[in-house]
């Protein structure tokens, strides 16, 4: 079956202060490192081997996920010692794989959380003999995105990096980030240098003639690029809008790790996660949160769409929406924290200290 490569070597810059101490594909989604539910998929769509581009913080993913044998897979490591791009980072892991020049290889970024048919894509690649086939999923408003426009075969047509005018929006069918490349197109990728699979790889074999094939799949899709979307995916992996077969234990409002305290009359909805360790207080409201390792939440608190570091305190009846609390850091009581505001690793706030209304 096809071996796949797996990108994970972005820094997250976009997800700090999440990822000042984790590299984003380890920030834990529903209870566990996003990326096992990259590789759970993965396997379960019949691939075995997998090897890991990594460069940010590269040192915590093998003693994490060893070998693979914990998921029947078998595991390999590259790490960049300069970062390479997307198509840098593809050719820097060829040697490790096994496929001939004409058998596919699946690539997948490590920030794509999707609901894609992984054979499907596979079988849409071999029938159409092509090159290179994409996953393209459709997107409402296409403008932070490239758009891949395809003819009626499903054969791409061109690469239009993030348009802006209204006549620049050919179609709403974007590159969705899941790849399937003849083992060949690998290893005629520029070595050693950085490459963009995206600006220069894949615009470069359109115009020589390649056949790049797309394949719309309009199942579940979600860039975790910002801390939001990170949190919902993580809610949605919970609720069982977003498949995996890693979420450890069933889908619900709900998921408490064995080892975290919840006071009796708290209120977790909307696809919260408790991580392992954490304490929730009496009275405290959480909808659609994630809440990590070892993290408190006082009595009373109420955390709607908000990620709570490791270790973070959040103090007795403050108020956080929308909110990313780093790792360590402490929310002193009567606080309200909204809409997009990132409180730093270790940083400490005292009691009522921020406000968007009243205190009275």
């Amino acid at each position: 079956m096809t071996e796949a490569i797996l990108l994970v070597g972005g820094k997250g810059t976009r997800l700090r202060p999440l990822t000042v101490n984790t590299p984003k594909p380890m920030v834990p989604a529903a209870g566990v490192p996003f990326l096992t539910h990259q590789l759970a998929r993965a396997r379960a769509a019949g691939v075995e081997h997998i090897v890991l581009a990594t460069s940010y913080l590269a040192e915590v993913f093998e003693p994490y996920f060893g070998d693979g044998s914990a998921l029947g897979l078998h595991l390999e490591y590259v790490t960049e010692e300069e970062p390479l791009g997307t198509g840098g980072a593809i050719r820097n892991v060829a040697s490790r794989l096994r496929s001939a020049p004409d058998e596919p290889v699946l690539i997948f970024n490590g920030d794509i959380l999707t609901g894609l048919d992984i054979r499907a894509l596979v079988a849409t690649h071999e029938s159409s003999g092509a090159d290179v086939s994409l996953h393209l999923t459709r997107v409402e408003d296409p403008r932070a995105y490239g758009l891949v426009p395809t003819d009626a075969t499903g054969r791409v047509q061109a690469f239009l990096e993030k348009p802006q005018t209204p006549e620049e929006i050919v179609t709403d069918q974007i590159n969705a980030g899941a790849y399937v490349f003849r083992r060949s197109v690998i290893d005629s990728i520029p070595q050693g240098r950085p490459v963009s699979v995206e600006r220069e790889t894949f615009p470069e074999l359109l115009a020589s003639g390649a056949h790049l094939q797309g394949m719309v799949d309009s199942t579940y899709w979600l860039d975790l690029g910002t801390p939001q979307a990170f949190v919902r995916g993580s809610a949605d992996l919970v609720l069982g809008r977003a498949p995996s077969p890693a979420v450890p234990g069933r889908c619900g409002d709900s998921l408490v790790l064995p080892s975290a305290g919840v006071a009796p009359d708290a209120k977790l909805t909307g696809g919260t996660v408790v991580g392992a360790d954490a304490v929730v207080g009496a009275g405290a409201r959480i909808s659609g949160s994630t809440v990590l390792d070892g993290a408190v939440i006082e009595p009373g608190a109420i955390v709607t769409d908000s990620l709570i570091g490791a270790g973070a305190h959040i103090g007795a009846r403050s108020v956080l929406t929308g909110a990313v609390i780093g790792d360590g850091a402490r929310v002193g009581a009567d606080n309200e924290l909204r809409d997009g505001i990132r409180i730093w690793c270790e940083a400490r706030l005292p009691d009522g200290a921020v406000r968007f209304s009243s205190d009275q």
